[in-house]
């Protein structure tokens, strides 16, 4: 019997390894990749002029959309976001997705809406609109109000899609700020290049204790709230060094719902967005992609990495374990949905690389690191544990994990430098430190109990709590 455990120890120790050095290699790999296409970026961007697209007639026109739902400690001043935005043929158009609150009556107000008779032609399957607003004032003439019955997220993106009149759609999530020269980065991606750009996706940040003005950012400072800064961290990880290295490698499978541009023609002809899932964002990017490799017709999707895109991060654990756990039942729903692709060489390096590595380092990441944990108190209870092997894993993620995040802040500040406080900087360095003892164990709980949420078959998406942005004092 003793020897039959020692092999199982044996054998087990060995998986655990293979998939730690599995994961800091493909992460190595991720932030070479990420280095590059950055120098390449900065390098690129320093002989572009957007206000020769601003000047410019034939720049393309862009309906950007935003759904909304319960948002009505923030939608006015989100709404005047949306607006502020610098682009030559832009319309905006908000999705009320049958709100229980004032919403709608306090865009009616702030907008001097009033409806309009225009008619919509359905060519994807959405709920009927009830009624769609126009501003009686000129200065918000490209701003158009949907209202219909609650459909959820991708009903409501849908809706838009049906009453968008322009060539690029631009989705984001109604509790963001844009820069304001936004549209402009992301369009380009479009404009240039040997094959058709289908989509394009920027780096999202958050804009907990920034200070917001007018629907624009004045000033970026390091959220006070302790939970909002782990997810300071991880976003700058998740984009700079992860979707950055993803997009160089033709491998990217998710844009963010926050922030998004997609050509309509090709969105519509894969079917818009999946109402059957709570994951649409990385559900349309997949199945976008496949539509043009199953039709054999060259195809891009870019990703930019400017901090285009600020929004508003849960500051509670309540919260933010909804989000993370609707996160991880879409990624299981997007993976089942398109399990053809699994180590399929016709899907190239989304077949290959990009799903294997969403499906054994996303989805079954924290499946596996619980079972690692299980296997180890087993281990302690029978009196057989291996300590050196178990305290040198635990030093080694641990080092690299911090070295990961130590080189994101170092990305961060070599480039786009948004945190201009040194103290700023120590503050994120400190988190580096205490984050996988706090805030990934958290992570991990949500990771599984989403996990569990999707085998009982829950949809839901879950209240997601808005305090809305700070507003800088007048003197």
């Amino acid at each position: 019997m003793k020897d039959i455990l020692n092999h199982f120890t044996w054998f087990f120790d060995g998986a655990i390894l293979f998939y730690v050095i599995l994961i800091i290699a493909s992460y190595l790999l991720l932030a070479y990749y990420s280095a590059k296409a950055l120098i390449e970026y900065l390098r690129v961007s320093k002989f572009i002029n957007p206000h020769e697209l601003m000047a410019s007639p034939l720049s393309p026109s862009v309906s950007l959309i935003a759904p909304a739902y319960n948002e009505a400690n923030t939608i006015v001043e989100n709404v005047r976001s949306l607006l502020a935005i610098q682009y030559p043929h832009l319309e905006v158009i908000v999705v009320n997705d049958g709100s229980k609150d004032e919403t709608l009556q306090l865009l009616i107000d702030a907008y001097a809406l009033v409806p309009s008779n225009e008619l919509v032609h359905y060519q994807i399957k959405a709920k009927e609109i009830k009624t769609i607003y126009k501003s009686t004032k000129p200065v918000y003439e490209n701003l158009r109000v949907i209202d219909k019955a609650n459909g959820g997220k991708a009903d409501a993106l849908n809706c838009g899609l049906n009453v968008a009149s322009s060539e690029y759609i631009a989705c984001i999530d109604v509790d963001c700020v844009l820069a304001q020269d936004a549209i402009i980065k992301m369009i380009q991606p479009f404009l240039s290049g040997s094959s058709p750009c289908i989509a394009t996706g920027g780096v999202i940040r958050i804009a907990n204790s920034c200070i917001i003005e007018d629907g624009r950012l004045i000033d970026v400072i390091l959220p006070d709230n302790f939970l909002a800064r782990f997810q300071v961290l991880e976003y700058i990880r998740a984009f700079l060094m992860g979707r950055m290295g993803w997009s160089k490698a033709d491998g990217l499978l998710l844009i963010s719902g926050a922030f998004g541009i997609f050509n309509k023609e090709i969105a519509i002809k894969a079917g818009g967005y999946d109402h059957n899932t709570v994951g649409e964002d990385m559900e349309l990017i997949v199945r976008m992609r496949r539509y043009m490799i199953e039709r054999n017709q060259k195809y891009r999707v870019e990703f930019i990495p400017d901090p285009l895109c600020w929004t508003e991060a849960p500051s509670t654990y309540k919260v933010l374990g909804r989000q993370r756990n609707r996160w991880m039942r879409g990624t299981i729903e997007t993976l089942l949905q398109h399990k053809v692709m699994f180590f399929n060489p016709k899907y190239k390096v989304l077949g290959m690389l990009s799903y294997p590595y969403w499906l054994f380092f996303e989805w079954l990441a924290p499946i596996i690191e619980i079972v690692g944990l299980l296997y180890f108190l087993i281990l302690l209870l029978l009196g057989q544990p291996n300590y050196i092997f178990s305290l040198s894993l635990f030093a080694l993620v641990y080092a690299f994990a911090m070295f990961m995040s130590t080189l994101a802040i170092l990305f961060d500040e070599l480039t786009f430098h948004q945190y201009k406080r040194k103290r700023d900087i120590f503050k994120l360095l400190l988190v580096a430190l205490i984050e996988p003892f706090i805030h990934h164990p958290m992570v991990v709980r949500w990771g599984i109990q989403g996990n569990i949420d999707f085998l009982k078959g829950k949809k839901s998406w879950g209240d997601m709590t808005r305090t809305g942005f700070t507003k800088k004092e007048k003197k």
